[in-house]
Parts: structure tokens; sequence; C-alpha cells
């Protein structure tokens, strides 16, 4: 029997790999498609000997998108940008982008698009980032009526660039920034950070579900945290005592002006915007329940890739 084709845009980044482990342990064929198909190499080992290949596309330019979902059974469409550089930009990648896997998949008659947007996308919000993953979501729907959206909220993991990143600054800074904070009282904006591996596993049940074609599913954790409460979770984890200082959003808008212009922004004045609303699943929506997904919760995880940032984590090793 011919194995399926699964199509991946975004397969090497921090949801991809995880969606392609998945794809091939499920016996799918993988095309991770990508800019640069090297920078795919290290996902091969993942199935089989020719079951992940990667595979050259741009989703800003139709033609490749076109030849990389030809012939495929379902498309996944990871792609999406934090801040705008040159030609990446919100329009190009999450709105032109998105339409244009949606629009080649319909084209080829794939059966199934999952397209992950983000939690939040909303035309009206005043962050650029927001409003372009809402008008991506609304090119895929015109494009690929079934196709199944999925909204996560921050997406944590080994890789990610949250916990990461915070955990490194306490390793450094005497203190961590509560951005949004008015005062030491104020927790700041609040988040439902979930776990990438229901993130990936919700992608296979969208996959899979009869129900969820046309659905959309906003994914969040067990837990909801204000931004002070996430700071105080990197300290616990790493056994680091800091001083949580609040960052009012014009304070944040300030350091955002000049950070914004590093080649590798640690934050923009657009996330500063998107920090203005709170980041958590909505009222009467489909969550990673209706896809029989039970979310794992921060606690549980953080500490198996946290402890490397921990003073005594070395000593631990030496005495295990």
């Amino acid at each position: 029997m011919d194995r399926r084709i699964a199509t991946v845009f975004g397969a090497s980044g921090f949801i991809g790999r995880h969606v392609v482990r998945r794809l091939a342990a499920a016996g799918f064929g993988v095309r991770a498609a990508g800019r640069d198909p090297e920078s795919a190499l290290f996902l091969k080992p993942m199935g089989d000997v020719g079951q992940v290949v990667p595979w050259p596309a741009d989703v800003a330019r139709a033609d490749t998108v076109a030849g990389a979902v030809q012939g495929a059974d379902v498309v996944v469409n990871l792609v999406g940008i934090l801040y705008e550089r040159g030609r990446a930009t919100f329009q190009k990648i999450h709105e032109e982008g998105a339409g244009n896997v949606a629009q080649a998949a319909a084209d080829a008659g794939v059966k199934r698009l999952v397209h992950v947007s983000a939690l939040g996308a909303d035309a009206e919000s005043p962050a650029k980032y927001a409003r372009s993953k809402a008008a991506g979501e609304a090119a895929v729907k015109t494009a690929f009526a079934k196709a199944t959206i999925l909204r996560p909220s921050i997406v944590f993991g080994p890789e990610d660039d949250f916990f990461n990143r915070f955990a490194s600054m306490a390793r450094l800074s005497p203190v961590l920034p509560v951005i949004g904070a008015a005062s030491a009282k104020d927790g700041g904006p609040k988040f439902q950070p979930v776990y990438v591996g229901d993130v990936a596993d919700a992608v296979m049940a969208a996959l899979n579900d009869a129900k969820a074609p046309g659905q959309v599913f906003e994914l969040g954790g067990p837990t909801v945290y204000s931004f002070r409460e996430l700071m105080q979770l990197v300290m616990a984890q790493t056994g680091r005592k800091r001083c949580l200082l609040p960052l009012p959003y014009w304070a944040a808008e300030m350091q955002a002006a000049i950070l914004g212009l590093l080649p590798t922004p640690p934050l923009t004045s657009d996330q500063v915007q998107l920090l203005r609303r709170d980041n958590v699943v909505g009222d009467k929506v489909k969550t990673l329940k209706n896809l029989g997904i039970a979310p794992r919760a921060a606690e549980a995880i953080l500490p198996t890739y946290l402890m490397r940032f921990r003073n005594n984590a070395w000593q631990g090793v030496q005495n295990a």
C-alpha cells in the first residue's frame, strides 16, 4: 500500500519538529517544507530511510508552495514570524503565505489542511502581529473552507523562546521584568501556556478527527498565569531569587524602541501592543478537550529542561 504523504510548512521550527516526529510515527511520508532544506536535515532520522524528505518551498512564493503540496494527502502550515525584517513582513508571511498554502492545497485536492495561527488573532487588535494572524485565517477560510485552525497560547517546551529566555536572564540579571505591570501588586497580562507536545498532538487529532474540518480550536494549558506568576515560576524552577521589576507599558515601549533595532530583537513595539491584551482561551470555544487531549501543566514539564539553569545542576549530575 502506498504511504500517505504529509507536507509540513515550517517543519524545522519549534512546533514543526514535534509534528514531523508524530507524522512519521503514524506512517506518513513527510515533506519537510521550508526555504532552507538543509536546516531540515536533522529531521530525517525521525523516520525510516527516505520517509522524511527536506523540501524547498517558500510560503511567500505560490509556485514553490504548489510543488510542495502536489500529491499530498494532508498539509500542515506552521509558518510564522515574531517580528518583521526586510521582505519577511507579517502581511507577506501570515496573510499572503497562509493564503498561498490554502489555495495550493485546495487546487491539489488535499484531503485535510491544518493551519496553526495564534491565540489572540483579531482584526481589531492593537498589534499588527495579531491583525495579520486574523487576516491569515480569513485567507485560509476563503481558499479552503474545511481547514482546521488551531490557535495556541504561548507554547513551551525544551526549545521554547519564552521560559528559556527568562531563565537565562535570571542567571545573569538581579531583576526580572513584569511587562505591563503598573505596580508591585499588579500581575500584568495573563497567559495560558500550552505544552508543545500537546500542540503537536492537537495537529494529529485535527488530521484524524472527522468533526475537526472547518473548526477553530483555542489551545491553552490547564492554568492561567499572570506575567508576574510566570516570572515566579521561572525563579522556582531555576532555584534563583530575583527582584521582580514592574515595567509599565510606557516603559516597555521605550525599551522596545531600542531593542527592536537589534538583528534578533528580544522585544519590539508591536509585541508590547500584543501584551496589552490577555492571552487566554475564550469562553464557549472548542479547546484541546474537544480534540481528546488533556493539557499538561507547565510545572510538570519545565523541570525537564530548565534544570540546566540551576546553580547546582552540574553537581546533581555528578552525584547521580
